[in-house]
């Protein structure tokens, strides 16, 4: 099973540029090319929350037309600079999301099960995993305690180094690290949100985030270090289930010579 994950798209309206800079609909577009030149085509699409920079209905209007194109199942969840409730009218034909509540859910029909997690504070920027979305993760989770599962979810549970950055993470890892830690078939937890990609050890598992689809934040390990953006090249992540391992590849989108064959 190989199940592609791109994140943090920030889509704005139709001929904006995010941030006065960031051309995300190009962006996108180099990504859902790369996914549709993939040979095996991915089985899946996760994407992992900031679907769109303010949650608007244009936003996502424009979206849905860019990723149209992808034929695997594409499964959503917000971030923070989504809106639960116009993400999900805007989502309406995937069946899976939802009708109300938290936009989690799980998919059962492929080898490896996939578990979305909602971690979204409406107006915030951190993110949290409430009692009753923790209890429903708890209880989602020991329906099917043999069978090996993927958590996908916006806001990393782990320090990632950078203090701005990790300032506006998870505000409550240890909660969702003693369900996790009882539940030995969660193979991977991949997130979004931090626009790079980094990898900790959490709960007995391996967690990860995904390089952004357009921008990357800047890496800088400093106190007092500004949030900032960089053009480091895009990209996004496969995950391949082989029936007993996951093994994560980064690719990188847009131009870059090669392949050149060995002599």
């Amino acid at each position: 099973m190989i199940i592609a994950q791109i994140t943090d798209l920030h889509i704005v309206p139709r001929g904006q540029l995010l941030q006065g800079r960031v051309d995300t609909a190009r962006y996108l577009e180099l990504a859902v090319a790369k996914l549709l030149a993939l040979k095996p085509l991915p089985d899946v699409v996760l994407i992992t929350g900031d679907l769109v920079e303010s949650g608007d209905v244009d936003e996502y209007r424009l979206l849905r037309e860019m990723i149209a194109p992808l034929t695997m199942p594409v499964y959503v969840i917000p971030g923070n600079h989504d809106d639960r409730e116009v993400m999900r009218e805007a989502f309406a034909d995937h069946v899976y999301l939802p009708r109300q509540s938290f936009l989690q859910y799980a998919i059962d029909d492929s080898p490896l099960r996939l578990i979305a997690l909602d971690t979204v504070i409406p107006m915030r920027t951190e993110g949290e995993l409430c009692s009753a979305r923790l209890a429903w993760l708890e209880t989602t989770l020991a329906q099917a305690p043999k069978k090996p599962t993927l958590v996908f979810m916006h806001h990393p549970p782990f320090a990632t180094g950078i203090p701005h950055m990790d300032h506006y993470g998870l505000v409550n890892p240890n909660e969702f690290a003693a369900i996790v830690a009882k539940h030995p078939q969660v193979q991977r937890i991949v997130c979004g949100h931090v626009h790079r990609a980094i990898q900790s050890q959490f709960a007995g598992t391996l967690a990860l985030t995904c390089p952004g689809a357009a921008h990357q934040i800047h890496f800088d390990m400093t106190d007092d270090a500004p949030a900032a953006f960089t053009f480091e090249p895009a990209g996004l992540m496969l995950h391949l289930w082989n029936g007993r391992s996951l093994a994560t590849h980064t690719l990188y989108t847009g131009a870059h010579e090669g392949p050149i064959l060995y002599r």
